[in-house]
């Protein structure tokens, strides 16, 4: 009878076990590793100039990385932004605002957001709430998420999401002062499309 009870007790230590391991590798395959593509990921910033009109700009290289678990409602965002790529619509003004008046990129060739904590509306993105840090300043921001869907790219099949990001902001709060308030706007909109691949599974 001993005998026989050991032998149920290390059936039912090792299904135990067995289950243990399963219930880990569905929760480690429920966070999904998604890296932006840069050609379609290009952010945007719209700016009020001497109150008549707005105007725009971009940054043609970004990269980083977005995790996702959409069943605990969870991920982060990692985006660098090369400062050096900006793009407007005269060669003069990007020298300007290459200089020190505004982006400083000889200092600081990149900007960063950071994110550990996504708001989700079902298995929805619709927000994130992280850190930007500009010219050397990190200061917090809140991004709106949408258009958030995710599928298969209908060209190569690849599984990816794609969003749009948006944020206001007060550039004089990282220290960038320059002409503001009445030359050049001190409020910008940041816009960030977001295409991201997902990782193979490890």
């Amino acid at each position: 009878m001993f005998r026989e009870g050991a032998v149920v007790f290390h059936r039912l230590a090792a299904a135990t076990i067995a289950s243990a391991f399963v219930l880990s590798a569905v929760a480690a395959q429920a966070e999904e590793t998604y890296t932006i593509d840069p050609v379609h990921s290009q952010p945007m910033f719209e700016v009020q100039h001497m109150g008549f009109s707005l105007q725009r700009g971009s940054f043609s290289k970004a990269t980083g990385q977005i995790t996702l678990d959409r069943a605990a409602k969870k991920g982060t965002i990692d985006v660098t932004i090369d400062t050096t790529s900006i793009r407007t619509i005269d060669p003069r003004l990007d020298t300007n605002m290459k200089s020190e008046n505004f982006f400083n990129v000889g200092q600081y060739p990149t900007m960063t957001f950071k994110s550990s904590n996504l708001v989700f509306d079902g298995d929805r993105v619709v927000g994130a709430e992280g850190e930007l840090t500009m010219i050397g300043v990190t200061k917090p921001v809140s991004l709106k998420v949408s258009n958030f869907v995710c599928g298969e790219h209908p060209s190569n099949k690849r599984p990816m999401c794609g969003a749009e990001a948006a944020a206001t902001i007060k550039r004089s709060e990282w220290g960038m002062k320059y002409g503001a308030p009445r030359s050049v706007g001190d409020e910008v909109r940041l816009i960030l499309p977001i295409e991201a691949y997902r990782e193979p599974a490890p």
